[in-house]
């Protein structure tokens, strides 16, 4: 059995790279503050069954989370496998992230966006220092999945589909 080769931790792009080897699921992270409010993110994990928590990282400079932090209910839609331009939007800088997006709120006043993989709604419940982000943890209210959609994923640097061919 041969060894892996490790190199040190030099620049942020080789370690950017390494990360991009590791596919990840998208997810809109939305709510209702006057109208709709969201974000996408890719670092999503269940964190807890007792109590339901589930953690998703924000950047430190990201305008968008400290209005989301403040409400009180939020919804997390995993992206479906088609929508890849979806994701880009919410991504988007000074753009109208929501134009042309189908979404329903919950009465608690949580977005979901349409066509997504599954669906969580959620209450901030703490946040946590990590370097040049921040570790989002959230208190799962209500969930729900769509039988016969496919996730989007994100891997090396694009938008793949689970999809076959």
């Amino acid at each position: 059995m041969s060894r892996p080769p490790l190199h040190p931790v030099r620049d942020t792009s080789a370690l950017r790279e390494v990360f991009g080897t590791v596919p990840a699921g998208v997810l809109a992270v939305c709510g209702l503050d006057g109208g709709p409010v969201g974000m996408a993110a890719s670092s999503f994990t269940s964190v807890s069954l007792e109590p339901p928590l589930v953690s998703v990282c924000v950047q430190r400079t990201s305008t968008t989370w400290p209005r989301l932090a403040r409400l009180p209910s939020l919804g997390l839609s995993v992206l479906g496998a088609r929508q890849g331009e979806l994701s880009r939007g919410l991504a988007a800088r000074g753009a109208d992230r929501f134009a042309g997006v189908r979404w329903h709120a919950t009465d608690r006043g949580a977005v979901l966006v349409e066509d997504a993989a599954a669906w969580f709604e959620c209450t901030p419940h703490d946040e946590l220092p990590a370097g040049d982000h921040r570790i989002v943890l959230l208190r799962v209210l209500a969930t729900g999945i769509a039988a016969d959609a496919e996730p989007l994923v994100f891997h090396g640097g694009t938008y793949r589909s689970l999809l076959p061919g």
